[in-house]
């Protein structure tokens, strides 16, 4: 079993921060640090979009609309991936969920999935 889990979701009012912070569990937690992460988010009525993704050899990308104001960062010690938001907008209102890809020939030697989703986080931007 693999487990993720966000958290440091909310309501906050346009120009405010937030932080979330996504923990791994179970048999992911060995390779942690071989895997890509990333980070995505899903508006009411959108597709799930692509925020930010971290390679296993610590590249970044953001997607354009967040530029500038989003952070990724991992601790492989910790097997966590946190997302910093900062000058967050009403735009960036979405449910934030945690993505955890291990490299392909290491999961299926190891009899995981490629691809882990955590429950999601509710973000939402507001006066």
């Amino acid at each position: 079993q693999v487990q993720l889990v966000e958290s440091g979701g909310g309501l906050v009012q346009p120009g405010g921060s937030l932080r979330l912070s996504c923990a791994s569990s179970g048999r992911i937690f060995t390779i942690f640090n071989r895997c890509n992460l990333g980070w995505y988010r899903q508006a009411a009525g959108k597709q799930r979009e692509l925020v930010a993704v971290m390679t296993e050899g610590g590249s970044v990308t953001y997607a354009d609309s967040v530029k500038g104001r989003i952070t990724i960062s991992r601790d492989n010690n910790k097997r966590t991936v946190d997302l910093q938001m900062n000058n967050l907008v009403p735009e960036d209102t979405a449910v934030f969920y945690c993505n955890v890809k291990p490299p392909v020939s290491l999961a299926r030697a190891l009899g995981l999935q490629t691809d882990y989703w955590g429950q999601g986080t509710q973000v939402s931007v507001s006066a």
